[in-house]
């Protein structure tokens, strides 16, 4: 049976049996305390904890899980698995424990003409917990289980609780006999190996205190509502469904493990060693494959980081296997064909997740020689040395130069017999770290000692800022720096840093340039201020040159901003605040932000997203926008406590700290963030807002850019003026121009066409020559030799297709031709099936070709194409087949 029958069954019985059917939930965890959804019951933990009230009795679903704690261990046994299938039944005060046991074992032993599985009932084992007569009873009196087949077990193993104070209960595990191959009989509390679990259910009947481990805590008493909490894992079932000794041989992964036998000629069986990289490449391509589909991208952090490493752990296995080329498309055509029974949402979504599979395996292969290279010789060099531990600084150097997760670098080093020094590596990340804050911080100190701004503020207190209210007053120069130097004071012409007491400069902070503006002091000096920066919290420093006069520490001042541009920049910035709000409503809370930039009239806006966002989604959140413009919405700001802001719902600006008094800027009933910077007084005042478009700027990160106010009006006009010239042209109205458009490309697709097809007939003319040359090779006919450069793949496909069946006679024949194409070699061979019948697979052929050619290849036994980088190396490849061919026969 199938795992999507499987799958199909249980959902079918528990839905004709009144269970609501639950769609799987997304991996990535809606639980703050979880990375990725690891159980079954996750999604309805609210409801078991008393959170949220179930909208149904009873419910039913096959939930997609992740875990990653053995991650190494995956591939050394054929018990360890990242990504698994746990369907499960649920109650939510409705039925308890006889519900339970009875629905399990009607499933189970039923026939499967009825829609059960079929297991035969003399092999299922039951534990139940200790203590639990009632289960036991049920099993045996009311089921018809015998005595000796039903097995008490302590706390460890047959009772259930969160780890936490909350509900909790018994279980009662099935378990199916395996037979004596797989180790002496004596039941579950024997041997878990030959009497393999299958089904758990828990019966949350109890309330637990407080206490650690599975069995130290204390039980309170009995729960008001009783309910129910089951598992069976789909990967355990299909292994005894279809016969086979390990999850690894079942339907969904054996695909994968052959395919990968098929890139690399490795057959799975024939050692130790290879059949664990195959586990480990069926294993994490599967996993990824999920991941990705659920919207993880490749990252250094968190979730990212799971799919990076398991992704680069398989790629890696791969090349361990004899790969040489890029692998992970193929492998993932085979998950997503066999999964996507199951989740169609793969097939539907395959274009973004192979995108986003093969980028990162791009980005590996990039490194991943040189790297190995580096890690073989510092591998050596410690060896030689007489050491067992590889330095922290070689790990630091792989990680940071050439992308190896330091998981990744444990893992090959254990491989040679070498520990590595974590506690180095883990000192050089965080000497990094500090150096990149230090970067940052060059900007705002303009590499001066940040001491002497602390000097400063001791002296005098920190800057009183009260730019949110007026754009100039009367102040007092404490301190200026000159070339990173405290000085009393400064001339003309001297660039200068000054610290006053109180200013009206915005510091640059949470994505908000700094002001620009003048001092003017009653001497008559002028500084024109081309920046003001925080180096150091509570330190405004006002970045310019001395226009006029001298200026000095002590003297009373007068600073005012540059108006027009400040209000010009608050236009921006509130504009990125209600961007953020309307692409969250479009595409939900992982759009947040992750970073921004308001400059006057412009502002650019990163956020969250696996893939592009269409089109529409942007016309429709820029419509949004314009609409909450038009209804003049008040932009407030307010201080609060940080837990207040929270209970309201203000959102996090990205990067930013926030203390215990918050300031909040709220936008009518539309926006409501944490935002330190300056703002609009009402919507109105933004005029317009036009976004320029989004790309992409990282792994899973985008970018918006857009126009505000005067700005994004500028844009229009010269788009008009395009359109108009545009109309001039083509003759036609505005609404006409795509139309007109589209049918001028329409013509000049058409006129390629007509070209493509003449050079197609062309290189097809050639045909008849390559058959009639055909040379002997021990009795088979090979028409090998390269085509004209310039010929494309399917046309070389095309070719090699129509000369192969030009050869007659009913003998053995092998065309292998090639060509060079934008500058690099590709070719396609093909066989005909009497050559197939003397052991001569085009697959073959094309490994060997590809691999002259420095690139790899692969297909079918009849036809199989290949690349490389290496042009110069054809006539060595085309003799490398004939070879081959010989060796064959």
């Amino acid at each position: 049976m199938e795992s999507a029958e499987i799958r199909r069954r249980w959902l079918r019985f528990f839905e004709e049996r009144g269970h609501t059917v639950v769609p799987s939930a997304s991996l990535i965890a809606d639980d703050p305390t979880l990375l990725l959804v690891n159980a079954g019951m996750v999604p309805f933990k609210p409801y078991f904890l008393g959170e949220v009230k179930p909208p149904y009795k009873t419910a039913t679903s096959v939930q997609k899980c992740v875990r990653t704690p053995d991650i190494e261990e995956v591939g050394k046994t054929t018990r360890h698995g990242t990504f698994f299938q746990m369907c499960g039944n649920f109650s939510f005060g409705d039925y308890f424990k006889e519900g339970a046991i009875k629905h399990a074992w009607e499933l189970l032993t039923s026939s499967q003409d009825d829609g059960g599985y079929g297991l035969d009932p003399e092999k299922l084992w039951i534990t139940v917990y200790l203590e639990d007569d009632e289960a036991e009873r049920i099993w045996h009196e009311v089921v018809g289980v015998p005595k000796e087949r039903i097995q008490r077990l302590g706390k460890k193993e047959n009772y259930w609780s969160m780890g936490v104070p909350g509900p909790c209960g018994p279980c009662s595990e099935i378990n199916y006999d395996r037979g004596p191959e797989f180790g002496i009989e004596g039941g579950p509390a024997v041997n878990d190996e030959r009497y393999v679990e299958i089904w758990n259910l828990v019966f949350m009947q109890y309330e637990r205190g407080a206490g650690i481990g599975k069995e130290d805590f204390e039980i309170l008493g009995e729960l008001p509502s009783k309910n129910i909490d089951t598992g069976l894992g789909l990967e355990r079932l299909a292994m005894i469904l279809q016969g086979v000794r390990n999850m690894y041989e079942t339907d969904t992964l054996r695909v994968v493990i052959d395919k990968a036998t098929e890139l690399t000629g490795v057959r799975y069986g024939a050692a130790d060693g290879s059949d664990v990289s195959l586990r480990v490449v069926a294993d994490h391509l599967r996993t990824s494959t999920m991941l990705i589909g659920d919207g993880v991208t490749p990252g250094n952090e968190g979730r990212g980081y799971v799919l990076r490493r398991i992704m680069r752990r398989a790629i890696r296995n791969m090349r361990l296997l004899g790969a040489t080329g890029p692998v992970v498309g193929e492998l993932l055509d085979v998950v997503i064909r066999t999964m996507g029974q199951q989740y169609p949402e793969l097939l539907a979504d395959r274009s973004r997740i192979e995108t986003v599979a093969l980028a990162e395996e791009a980005a590996f292969l990039k490194t991943l020689k040189a790297g190995t290279n580096i890690l073989d010789t510092a591998v050596t060099e410690t060896k030689a040395a007489g050491g067992t531990v590889l330095a922290g600084d070689k790990a630091f150097l792989l990680h940071d130069t050439w992308g190896f997760p330091i998981d990744l670098t444990l893992e090959m080093a254990a491989e040679q017999g070498l520990s590595v020094d974590e506690s180095g590596f883990r000192r050089l990340m965080t000497e990094q770290r500090e150096r990149a804050k230090a970067d940052a911080q060059a900007k705002k100190s303009g590499h001066a000692d940040l001491g002497a701004y602390r000097e400063i503020a001791d002296a005098s207190g920190e800057t009183d800022f009260i730019g949110y209210a007026r754009t100039e007053g009367e102040s007092r120069i404490v301190g200026i720096l000159v070339d990173g130097v405290s000085s009393p004071a400064a001339s003309e012409g001297d660039e200068v840093e000054i610290v006053l007491d109180r200013t009206p400069f915005y510091a640059e902070g949470g994505g908000q340039i700094g002001d620009t503006g003048r001092i003017r002091l009653d001497s008559g000096a002028v500084v024109e201020i081309r920046d003001c920066q925080k180096p150091v919290p509570g330190v405004y420093v006002h970045k310019g040159v001395v226009q006029v006069g001298e200026v000095t520490v002590g003297a009373a001042a007068h600073a005012s901003i540059d108006v027009r541009r400040r209000k010009a920049i608050a236009r921006a910035h509130s504009a990125t605040h209600l961007t953020h709000q309307a692409l969250r409503d479009a595409l939900g809370p992982t759009a947040a932000q992750a970073g921004s930039e308001n400059q006057p009239g412009r502002f650019r806006f990163d956020f969250g997203s696996p893939s592009a966002v269409p089109q529409t989604v942007m016309t429709d959140v820029e419509q949004k926008i314009n609409e909450v413009l038009a209804r003049d919405l008040d932009v407030q700001a307010e201080v609060m406590s940080l837990d207040e802001a929270k209970k309201q719902g203000a959102i996090a600006e990205f990067g930013e700290k926030y203390g215990d008094r918050v300031r909040v800027v709220t936008i009518g009933d539309f926006s409501k963030e944490l935002c330190g910077g300056t703002h609009v007084h009402n919507t109105a005042q933004l005029g317009l807002v036009k976004l320029l478009g989004e790309s992409s700027i990282g792994s899973g990160v985008r970018r918006i850019e857009a126009l505000v106010g005067v700005d994004a009006y500028g844009f229009l006009a010269k788009e008009h003026t395009v359109v108009a010239q545009l109309q001039e042209l083509l003759k036609g109205r505005p609404e006409e121009l795509p139309e007109k458009v589209s049918a001028m490309l329409g013509k000049l697709k058409d006129a390629e066409k007509e070209i493509e097809k003449f050079r197609a007939e062309k290189v097809l003319q050639a045909a008849a020559g390559l058959a009639e040359g055909a040379k002997d090779v021990r009795g088979v006919a090979l028409a090998s030799g390269q085509v004209p450069d310039g010929t494309s793949a399917d046309d070389l496909r095309k070719l090699v297709l129509d000369v192969r069946g030009r050869i007659q006679g009913g003998r053995p024949a092998v065309v292998a031709l090639f060509s060079v194409a934008n500058g690099r070699p590709v070719t396609v061979i093909a066989t005909n099936e009497a050559a197939r019948e003397r052991g001569i697979k085009a697959g073959d052929l094309v490994r060997t070709a590809a691999k002259t050619l420095g690139g790899g290849g692969g297909g079918k036994p009849d036809v199989a194409q290949g690349g490389g980088q290496n042009p110069a190396a054809v006539p060595e490849a085309i003799e490398a087949v004939e070879r081959l061919v010989a060796e064959a026969v």
